[in-house]
């Protein structure tokens, strides 16, 4: 690779890659400095610098001056004499330094380094994308479905391919390439191929940016989202608060005639959302979490760990839910165990307690 060719293939990588000059040429110059000891056997400490507007570069050695006629390590030391012919000056102790590039180095380095660098200008830019997609975790963005393979959904952003496994989809979604979607980053890790992006559209979070998005209210902090829970599919359970009497921040949520909480339902593709008043009282917060089934009464320990809400008959399975949907999303939403009775309930345990004789 001629000097010509080798600035041209910098300056397009600058363009296309939209990598930092900086970057790149430190990339080249440890690249030469690797084709340098590979082809020329060299245990010296040795440098390249890369003239980034001509393509020229120099090797340079440096060596320590030891006040000895005897070298321990001749490629990285030199005698006083040595060091005088190069440097006047030079004294036991000092670092010399010295321009050894090989004439013919220039061909056999750049070929060498050619690979390397391609390495090298690799690991930089996945090192932009992680940094990039790592300051967006918790965001939620738009891709374009690429493919579906296995179950997993690989979903195109502008400049990387993300992820999406099958534990964070939404059960009966069905993705056909290039379709464009919302996912929530949910987390980004390193890998030895690269930055891998995993996507969510199940985690509750997902629900949440999607109402901050919808809501003004709570984009602009005047309703706060105070929790969340959800079964994804089934059914989400979002608590939300406002310091602002003015303001009911469950009207609030779901729009005038349901306009705002809409659009979400159909981005989740019809799963039920609750949404419920946050309170600091821990009676009212267990009793709202169990919306939409009506709670006569609710006894909370002390210790705030567990709860006891109780029923009419007929709103027991609305309390409970299928497959104890409703109460185990309350229960999670709060931060406490709820246990559902119903006064019948409360009454056969009273009189197996005091048994008439």
């Amino acid at each position: 690779m001629a000097k010509t060719s080798l600035i041209d293939a910098l300056k397009e990588v600058i363009g296309e890659k939209n990598l930092p000059m900086e970057v790149l040429v430190h990339a080249i110059e440890e690249a030469l400095v690797v084709a340098y000891r590979k082809n020329f056997d060299s245990d010296e400490d040795v440098r390249v610098k890369l003239d980034e507007q001509t393509g020229d570069f120099k090797v340079i050695s440096s060596r320590l001056v030891i006040d000895s006629d005897e070298l321990e390590e001749p490629d990285k030391q030199y005698t006083l004499e040595e060091a005088l012919e190069i440097d006047p000056d030079a004294k036991p102790g000092d670092i010399v330094e010295e321009d050894v590039t090989p004439p013919a180095f220039g061909r056999i380095a750049a070929q060498t380094a050619r690979q390397v660098v391609s390495q090298k200008l690799k690991e930089a830019e996945r090192g932009l994308i992680y940094d990039e997609y790592h300051s967006k975790v918790g965001q939620v963005l738009t891709g374009k479905v690429q493919r579906v393979e296995r179950g997993h959904v690989y979903v195109e952003f502008a400049k990387t391919e993300a992820i999406m496994p099958p534990k964070e989809q939404i059960p009966g979604e069905v993705f056909r390439t290039n379709d464009r979607i919302k996912c929530y980053v949910h987390e980004v890790k390193q890998t030895p191929k690269g930055p891998q992006i995993i996507l969510s559209r199940a985690a509750s979070k997902f629900v949440e940016i999607l109402f901050e998005q919808a809501v003004p209210e709570i984009s602009d902090g005047i309703v706060e989202i105070k929790s969340s829970s959800r079964e994804a599919g089934l059914r989400v359970k979002i608590s939300v608060a406002t310091s602002d009497n003015r303001i009911d921040p469950v009207g609030a949520c779901v729009g005038l005639k349901g306009s705002r909480i809409k659009g979400v339902v159909d981005e989740l593709n019809g799963e039920k959302i609750d949404i419920v008043r946050y309170s600091e009282n821990p009676v009212d917060y267990v009793t709202n979490a169990l919306s939409p089934a009506k709670v006569q009464s609710v006894q909370v320990a002390e210790d705030r760990r567990s709860a006891l809400a109780i029923v009419v008959q007929g709103q027991l399975s609305l309390a409970i839910g299928k497959e104890g949907q409703n109460v185990k999303l309350a229960s999670k939403l709060t931060g406490i165990k709820i246990d559902i009775k119903t006064e019948q309930d409360i009454e056969h345990a009273i009189s197996d307690k005091n048994p008439v004789e």
